[in-house]
């Protein structure tokens, strides 16, 4: 690297990418550039600093060889430059590069470009063992381009009238194979016996066994059903996921005609169908939920892929009301400290840096609407007082096996989390420790509520522990 650092930065052919100004350590990143930090792996016998700037340069704009045509551009305005390198705490051979982009890198209100952009061809790159976008910084200026959630945490309370708890909810069991009618009885059953919202899941599309058409009518007698027996208002994701978006809009047109409050898409739509949907749920008062579907594929591993950090800071930007994020107690992976980061992420105005978290920037959303985090895989009853101590009220807790397995039936599976959540609210607000007393608190609960005494005694002992995958790479800081 040395001996190319002596060349002129055009000399023809081969240099560096740190000679070409992809590497600077002397730059101040400025309030309006876009940051991200790596964590780059280098192949053996490749300098970390020349990786780094490989890094910078691939995902802005380099290219293998020096090209003249660089000249006819302002080529130090547009290179993406790594301004600083840390080797990660722990991990031997591994680095976290950051680095800064300029605004005008990126088209406005695009989530499509930006990742084009950032996680485009680098991923690839054969100098790298391995590549792995942990965090960014997404300005306030380019914040402002964005509409963000249709609704938002504040709204959508508002919509539904629901205040001081989370909300409560159930992916409708088993996922494939039940008939319309039979899967209309499942939604009637939930939201009677107590909950907020029912679910479709993930690949519940439309299939031979049962179309989505008549899933649609079937789902909402029994949310209408419900409200008229309650006298609360109810709601069913109704999964508008399809092959085309022309599907798409023909299905949430189809679900606000039936009066639906929420439809819902997958994330394996693409960033494009998202944000075009979000701009629907805007202009037409629906919440929008969104499936993080395939999400692990990129999101779960170490050392290679896109942190969910970052994926739930596109989905905020690109405007969805609910997105799945973590549970720490059920069977998804879920570290707590890093899912505390994602939870953050999604509802707090302003995020500090936190790298005990996972967080490495402070990110300032400008007032853009909060999106309520999602728990859900795994969880029951006798989890409710950790699940609470954990997120707080602005969240929503679905218990799909935790209700539809209920041994007396789904109503009350449902019932047993409705009197299960309201009585660990109810210590909560009295200044009781949850974590110490919260089961006694539905033990004490259980003895006027036998669904919930049914819950406890099947599933009170049911643990997921396994080693997170994921935890932060922070050294702990000394305090007094």
């Amino acid at each position: 690297m040395a001996e190319a650092t002596e060349r002129d930065r055009w000399d023809p052919g081969v240099q560096s990418y740190a000679s070409m100004g992809y590497y600077a350590p002397d730059y101040q990143p400025s309030d309006t550039d876009v940051l991200a930090v790596f964590r780059v792996t280098p192949q053996p016998g490749v300098d970390p600093i020349e990786a780094a700037a490989a890094v910078a340069g691939e995902s802005s704009t380099a290219t293998w060889t020096v090209v003249w045509t660089d000249r006819l551009t302002a080529h130090t305005k547009y290179q993406a430059k790594c301004y600083r390198i840390d080797e990660v705490p722990g991990r031997a051979g591994e680095y976290f590069a950051y680095i800064a982009y300029d605004l005008d890198l990126f088209e406005e209100g695009s989530i499509t470009n930006l990742t084009s952009s950032v996680i485009g061809n680098v991923f690839g790159f054969k100098p790298l063992l391995a590549l792995r976008l942990e965090d960014m910084r997404i300005p306030v200026a380019y914040v402002k381009t964005f509409q963000g959630p249709p609704h938002g945490t504040v709204m959508e309370r508002e919509y539904l009238n629901k205040y001081g708890r989370p909300l409560l909810g159930a992916t409708v069991k088993p996922k494939l194979g039940l008939s319309a009618r039979n899967y209309g009885r499942v939604v009637y059953e939930a939201c009677k016996g107590g909950l907020d919202f029912t679910k479709d899941d993930e690949n519940i599309n439309s299939q031979p066994f049962m179309r989505w058409r008549d899933r649609y009518l079937y789902a909402m007698e029994g949310v209408n059903r419900a409200i008229a027996e309650t006298g609360e208002l109810k709601g069913h994701y109704l999964n508008v996921t399809a092959a085309t978006m022309e599907d798409m809009y023909e299905r949430a047109e189809f679900a606000k005609e039936l009066g639906s409050v929420v439809i819902m898409m997958d994330l394996t739509v693409g960033y494009t169908a998202m944000q075009s949907m979000s701009h629907w749920a805007r202009r037409n008062g629906v919440l929008l939920h969104l499936h993080r579907a395939g999400h692990s594929t990129f999101t779960r591993q170490k050392t290679h892929g896109v942190s969910f950090r970052v994926l739930a800071k596109w989905c905020r930007l690109i405007g969805v009301d609910h997105l799945h994020a973590g549970t720490v107690v059920g069977k998804l992976e879920g570290d707590p400290a890093t899912t505390k980061g994602f939870y953050d992420t999604l509802r707090d105005n302003h995020i500090p840096t936190n790298p005990g978290n996972g967080i490495f920037f402070d990110q300032q959303w400008a007032s853009l609407p909060g999106v309520m985090p999602v728990a859900s895989g795994g969880i029951h009853a006798g989890q409710m007082h950790q699940l609470l101590d954990l997120f707080g009220d602005d969240v929503i807790l679905q218990f799909g096996g935790g209700t539809i397995g209920h041994p007396l039936g789904i109503a009350a599976g449902a019932e047993a989390n409705r009197v299960g959540l309201e009585a660990v609210v109810k210590a909560r607000n009295e200044g009781r420790d949850l974590l110490k007393e919260g089961p006694d608190v539905l033990r004490k609960a259980a003895e006027s509520c036998r669904p919930l005494e049914v819950a406890l005694a099947t599933w009170g002992d049911v643990t997921f522990d396994y080693a997170a995958t994921d935890a932060p790479d922070a050294v702990p800081t000394a305090t007094r």
